[in-house]
């Protein structure tokens, strides 16, 4: 059985960080969200050796989606169990996409992934988290906020190719 509690505290020390991924918003507040097959997800990734939270999701979103980003506000984390095995964290951020770069395939998978910009109220529904998905989204409204950003203003969706 695996389990993933979203959980708002600070990260303990002892669980390790094996994913991190990002609400990326732009300028007007809607947020990026990756599509592969029909699929939406956020654009984040597996940290590489010796990586910190910043850079990790720094080079993801770089590498999957093509954006350049800001500040990092930390939202929470899932908490992820499998089977009986230790726990492990996926980190959720929010940030601000400061640049849009030309398109090349991800060079871990070597597809190039599709860029929605969506108001944050249909995020939940696209990624089809439940209602952990819905947790994490109002915590990233009130970083939107702290970011000088108002998703709630937000109505369009727009493809970024």
């Amino acid at each position: 059985m695996v389990s993933f509690p979203w959980i708002t505290e600070p990260l303990p020390e002892d669980i390790p960080v094996r994913q991190v991924y990002g609400f990326c918003f732009d300028g007007t507040g809607r947020v990026l969200l990756r599509e592969d097959a029909g699929h939406y997800g956020l654009p984040g990734g597996k940290p590489e050796a010796d990586e910190d939270v910043p850079t990790v999701l720094a080079r993801e979103c770089r590498e999957e989606s093509q954006i350049t980003i800001g500040e990092q506000i930390y939202l929470g984390y899932q908490e992820v169990t499998e089977d009986g095995r230790p726990p492990y964290a996926q980190l959720r951020l929010a940030v601000r996409i400061t640049g849009f770069l030309p398109r090349e395939p991800d060079p871990g998978t070597g597809r190039t992934y599709g860029r929605l910009i969506a108001p944050l109220n249909k995020a939940p529904a696209l990624l089809d988290w439940g209602i952990d998905g819905l947790l994490q989204a109002a915590a990233a409204v009130r970083a939107a906020h702290r970011l000088g950003l108002d998703p709630a203003m937000v109505r369009e969706d727009t493809w970024r190719n």
